[in-house]
């Protein structure tokens, strides 16, 4: 679907956020409250601390997910999440290298798009039990619009369920995600 063809209207996405980088609980507080600005934060998963996917040598991760409701196009979310994390210290390197944050859009309401610069579903969603397993967390009966299989049966199915660890419920670094983004959720 052309990038065009999706209205302004508010939209249902969900996005991964992850850090390995720095001080990782205030790197995903950071990026929350920064994205907060520009959408409603509606849900978040658990922190997870998770093993590197990829490139091994480097520290283990920090992963959450969050649900948010947008008026912003894809493209624009992208642009604003990647204006988030060089805002926030990531500089480009090469693949799966280690960044104080990455944010990826998981799903945008249930479209499928595809263009030169942006696929969604996130086209290794379905490989990564790091994403998985929060997203189950979150939303279990979101169903894949192209695998249409769900969240949790695609979570059941994925190897490397033992590399994801869930920290804690709902708060990073001490820090409840309600005061990051100044209401209760």
């Amino acid at each position: 679907m052309p990038l065009s063809e999706v209205r302004h209207k508010l939209a249902t996405v969900y996005l991964c956020l992850g850090s390995n980088l720095g001080d990782r609980d205030k790197s995903l507080a950071q990026a929350l409250a920064l994205l907060c600005q520009q959408a409603k934060l509606e849900k978040v998963s658990s922190v997870y601390e998770t093993e590197p996917v990829g490139y091994e040598e480097q520290p283990l991760f920090l992963n959450l997910v969050c649900q948010i409701t947008t008026s912003l196009s894809p493209e624009e979310l992208l642009r604003l999440a990647k204006a988030i994390e060089v805002r926030m210290g990531r500089v480009p390197s090469f693949p799966d290298a280690p960044r104080p944050i990455d944010i990826d859009i998981l799903f945008y309401d249930n479209k499928s798009i595809k263009t030169q610069d942006l696929t969604i579903p996130h086209p290794r969603l379905a490989e990564r039990a790091f994403v998985l397993v929060p997203l189950a967390e979150i939303a279990p009966g979101l169903v894949h619009p192209e695998l249409r299989k769900t969240v949790v049966q695609l979570a059941d199915e994925v190897k490397g369920r033992s590399g994801v660890r869930k920290l804690r419920d709902g708060a990073l670094g001490g820090l409840n995600v309600s005061t990051i983004c100044g209401r209760t959720l």
